[in-house]
């Protein structure tokens, strides 16, 4: 069977990689202990672990496969950036060789090529797309539903955006910038953080920008989007009440951070409304979400390219996550009744976001009303 589209991406805990070695293995074999999934996971060679069929609201499906880096949890440090860089092209090989036509890089395998997809083999009928630009879809319509949610007015708000020069940071920003009072650019990169405060006061936004997280005050909206290797972001000076978008993978709030006022939700997340089948059936294992058929924006990505027959780099890095590009593949998205999933956070579903799930059925519903097919030449 053709393989229309390849995910690749890595698990953010060891307990997840512990399940995914596990099912791998079946059940007929004696589990392997903690301690030695530890030791032998930096030995697996990327690999497929399953079969993908996504289906579209228009009644057809796309068909693909996951393949996993293998990238150990506790390495997402820059002291194992070569190591972890050449698992990411071992994938991106994998997915050539099994002709995969598009290909989406999820979590870290993304931020470890810095949007340089020449760091990756290429192919002619394989192109790369780092799946960014849907990714930032669903964070703006997530702060948008929790704005709903709480009774907030998103025009008067502060934004505050944390890695605010990374792809994500970055898009988000431009994204919301218009829409809001204030806007506040925290990173490490001080020529980025510059550049991106001239784009953005340019468009009329005010901005602060600067690389200590303590200088910011009064935020009441935040996009956490650092490149973390851990949650260990602690935020102490935005508003009691904010609301804030925990978008990192792995995650960057800290779990002991303290801000019990505060509307805390994971974001960047869609769902497949007419749902997807992995073979072998590793659904509860690689989404480990409340809901079912959620999936990270960046995967979500590729496979709505691949439902439309749009096989192109749609996001290629840094600087290209426009709010026309990501309107863009939003309606792609949304055609194929693919849309923001429920918000959650680790508490567990946030009360009035299963609304979600009928807006997202009449999104497709009328989005499948007005499609028309788009074939490249």
């Amino acid at each position: 069977m053709p393989v229309d589209f390849a995910l690749i991406g890595h698990q953010e805990s060891w307990q997840a990689a512990t399940d995914v070695v596990s099912a791998l293995r079946g059940p007929h074999y004696t589990p392997i202990p903690d301690d030695e999934i530890r030791e032998i996971l930096p030995w697996i060679p990327a690999r497929a672990v399953c079969h993908v069929e996504a289906r579209s609201a228009l009644g057809h499906s796309a068909h693909g496969i996951y393949i996993d880096t293998f990238i150990p949890p506790d390495r997402l440090e820059t002291d194992f950036l070569r190591e972890n860089l050449a698992r990411v092209r071992q994938s991106a090989a994998y997915a050539i060789r099994e002709e995969a036509k598009i290909v989406s890089l999820g979590g870290f395998s993304s931020i470890l090529i810095e949007g340089n997809l020449n760091q990756i083999p290429q192919k002619r009928n394989t192109v790369f797309t780092t799946g960014n630009s849907l990714t930032v879809a669903f964070i703006v319509q997530g702060i948008r539903k929790m704005c709903a949610l709480k009774g907030r007015n998103l025009e008067s708000a502060t934004l505050l955006v944390v890695g605010a020069t990374g792809d994500v940071g970055s898009g988000g920003a431009r994204c919301l910038a218009p829409h809001v009072k204030r806007v506040q650019l925290y990173a490490r990169n001080v020529q980025r953080l510059q550049a991106l405060r001239v784009e953005l006061e340019a468009g009329g936004a005010q901005v602060e920008a600067g690389t200590d997280l303590r200088h910011f005050q009064a935020a009441d909206i935040v996009i956490c989007a650092a490149s973390l290797p851990s949650a260990s972001l602690l935020l102490g000076h935005v508003m009691p009440d904010a609301v804030i978008c925990d978008a990192g993978y792995p995650k960057n709030l800290a779990p002991d951070s303290t801000m019990p006022h505060a509307r805390v939700f994971f974001g960047g997340l869609g769902q497949i409304c007419h749902g997807m089948h992995l073979n072998p059936d590793l659904d509860g294992v690689l989404n480990r979400h409340p809901f079912p058929h959620v999936v990270h924006g960046c995967l979500l990505e590729g496979m709505a390219l691949a439902l439309e027959h749009r096989f192109e780099p749609f996001s290629q890095g840094r600087g290209f996550i426009t709010p026309d590009r990501v309107a863009e593949i939003e309606k792609i998205a949304a055609r194929h009744g693919i849309v923001l999933a429920p918000l959650y956070n680790a508490g567990g579903p946030i009360e009035g976001s299963r609304k979600n799930i009928t807006v997202g059925y009449k999104l497709e519903r009328e989005a499948a009303s007005h499609f028309v097919p788009y074939f490249p030449q």
